[in-house]
């Protein structure tokens, strides 16, 4: 019998969220976990490739959560058992169409923004299942087109890229594939009305891996999954929250945290900043600090004021200092800065929109300089 779960993503950060909670709660009740999870590598990287082998040889890899809690220090090491199967996808491809046919009831991925890319030489040959699609979209279409084709249940499709309404937008680029190749309608049907692209927000700061396989996290933890009927979800746990409400957890996530990453990431690039500087060293330096809690305070909150979100902003926003200030993680600055101007696009963009929306009087020098950096 193959695994219930079929994950795309090796990166520590799906270690340390969803599979860590997949251990936990299959430790605390077996039936709150769906069951083990085959884990497929999409990628070249040699540090993928690592992963995947000592996920192959072990099957076992530890989540050091490290932090603070309220008043109480964490700092715990849990071995996490949840991958018992680990594929590469231009290895093991005839493996991978078998496994989509059988047990798999949930895909999972986190594929970073570079999965949704679509590729030119994905042709529809691809569907007889000799050759592996580059992209991960077109990954999903041939293999759920051999899903349907073998009689197989629809399917729940859980993406963690940070995309907002990663489900709709991910089904609607497989879709897309679909047309493009000239399939059926009945499995278009299928993919598009039967099968169940869920839309969730995964929220966790992994900052180094643990080599070769491994993570060290905080101990915060959020995965906010939009509500669908019918759906099925990898486990039930105390981090992830079902809501009717996505686009709240989205919106205090990226206007407040993503943002506070990006807006330090941004002064320790104009200011030369040491390679290796952190988020804490930046909290602790008033050269970062006090611009930061500016931008917060004069830009951002007002905003949260005016959709009648201030309260629940302020309280998240006391949330973010303890986690930006968490002595325990090396979460550097330079990491942060990857992609940085689609980062600030990205973050800074919405608090203007909204601001210029309510037609509210602040100025927002700092996130409109910031954006105007890369424009000029």
């Amino acid at each position: 019998m193959s695994n219930p779960i079929l994950q795309f993503g090796t990166s520590r950060f799906l270690q340390a969220h969803v599979d860590f909670f997949v251990t936990e709660a299959a430790r605390r009740s077996p039936a709150s976990a769906l069951g083990k999870i085959t884990v497929v590598q999409t990628t070249s990287s040699a540090d993928s490739r690592a992963r995947t082998d000592a996920l192959k040889a072990t099957g076992r890899y530890p989540v050091r959560i490290r932090g603070r809690r309220r008043d109480e220090t964490i700092d715990v090491t849990v071995e996490c058992d949840s991958i018992t199967e680990a594929l590469h996808a231009n290895d093991d491809w005839p493996l991978l169409m078998q496994r989509i046919q059988r047990d798999v009831k949930v895909i999972v991925s986190n594929t970073a923004d570079a999965g949704y890319a679509l590729f030119g030489e994905d042709t529809a040959d691809l569907l007889d299942g000799q050759r592996t699609p580059r992209g991960f979209a077109a990954k999903l279409a041939v293999l759920l087109h051999a899903r349907f084709s073998a009689g197989a249940a629809p399917i729940t499709l859980l993406p963690c890229e940070l995309i907002s309404r990663n489900g709709d937008t991910l089904r609607d680029l497989v879709a897309g594939i679909a047309r493009q190749w000239q399939m059926d309608d009945a499995f278009i049907r299928y993919l598009t009305t039967d099968c169940i692209w869920v839309n969730s927000l995964v929220d966790r700061i992994v900052s180094e891996p643990i080599l070769p396989v491994g993570a060290i996290a905080e101990p915060y933890a959020l995965w906010a999954i939009e509500r669908q009927a019918g759906m099925v979800l990898p486990c039930e746990h105390e981090d992830i929250v079902v809501t009717d409400d996505l686009a709240h957890y989205e919106r205090l996530k990226l206007l407040l945290l993503n943002l506070g990453h990006t807006m330090l990431a941004e002064i320790w690039r104009t200011r030369d900043g040491a390679a290796d500087m952190t988020v804490l060293d930046a909290m602790r330096d008033p050269a970062f600090r006090e611009p930061l809690e500016a931008v917060w305070r004069d830009e951002v909150l007002p905003v949260f004021t005016a959709l009648g979100q201030h309260d629940v902003a302020t309280e998240y926003l006391a949330n973010v200092r303890d986690r930006f200030e968490n002595p325990f993680l090396v979460h550097r600055l330079s990491d942060i800065a990857r992609n940085h101007a689609e980062k600030k696009v990205r973050r800074f963009q919405p608090v203007i929109d909204l601001a210029r929306e309510f037609k509210l009087d602040i100025e927002q020098k700092r996130l409109r300089d910031a954006l105007n950096a890369d424009a000029s």
